[in-house]
């Protein structure tokens, strides 16, 4: 005869105990809020994939530069004169702001400010020569100048000359710096185009720099040429 066992049987009192307790760990949840079932969930997840593949073709389709915020192509380069502005902008406007990076090749000696350095070179700002007669300023900035100059009733000597750097540059960029000039530091005066820059190149054959005595007929001549309609066509200068 086999020995008793030293556990006995539970009996339904100890089953009843075990579910209750497995019920109190459970949380009970209210009618209607039971979790969705697994073929609801998959039912949504369908709908979602269908609807999508739908609505691309309806609406375009996804495009980076329409759906970025930041896209140049929708809100245009923010830059000045990149863009949309560059077309804003008028030929003046233009010319002054590439006027500007040009004249880093007059600053080294005129200064930035325009003033020059007394007894040395100068100033740009206020001279006669600059809000005089485009051809003698245009003569200058070609060709070159030596031997005494006159600027604002004072006397400046440059034994080696001023040498002419125009030649080095495009016609466009040389007409940008010289009514980059004109219309700096307080000047104020018409802008001086491309196109009279070119004429002006055909026409002129001088290699050699000028002085102020030869430069006295052209100091109050103007270059030849329409200027666009704008700011650098008001001045009484210009009429």
């Amino acid at each position: 005869m086999s020995a008793p066992s030293s556990f006995p049987n539970p009996d339904s009192n100890d089953l009843d105990r075990l579910h209750a307790a497995v019920k109190r760990e459970k949380e009970d949840l209210d009618p209607g809020h039971e979790p969705a079932p697994m073929w609801v969930l998959f039912f949504f997840m369908l709908v979602a994939i269908v609807a999508g593949g739908q609505l691309g073709p309806m609406t375009g389709g996804f495009s980076f530069d329409v759906s970025n915020p930041f896209s140049i192509a929708k809100s245009g380069d923010p830059r000045p004169g990149g863009g949309d502005g560059a077309a804003a902008m008028d030929p003046f406007q233009t010319a002054m702001k590439k006027g500007a990076s040009g004249y880093a090749v007059c600053g080294g000696c005129h200064q930035g400010s325009g003033m020059g350095l007394p007894g040395q070179y100068p100033p740009l700002a206020g001279s006669e020569w600059v809000l005089g007669g485009t051809e003698r300023l245009i003569r200058v900035v070609q060709h070159g100048l030596v031997g005494q100059v006159t600027v604002k009733g004072q006397n400046y000597n440059f034994p080696g000359g001023m040498q002419g750097f125009g030649a080095g540059m495009s016609a466009g960029d040389f007409a940008n710096v010289l009514t980059y000039i004109r219309n700096s530091w307080g000047n104020e005066a018409p802008m001086i185009t491309k196109e009279m820059v070119e004429k002006f190149r055909a026409d002129e054959k001088r290699t050699t720099q000028w002085t102020m005595a030869e430069l006295e007929p052209f100091k109050d001549k103007n270059l030849p040429g329409e200027i666009p309609a704008g700011p650098g066509a008001t001045s009484p200068a210009a009429k």
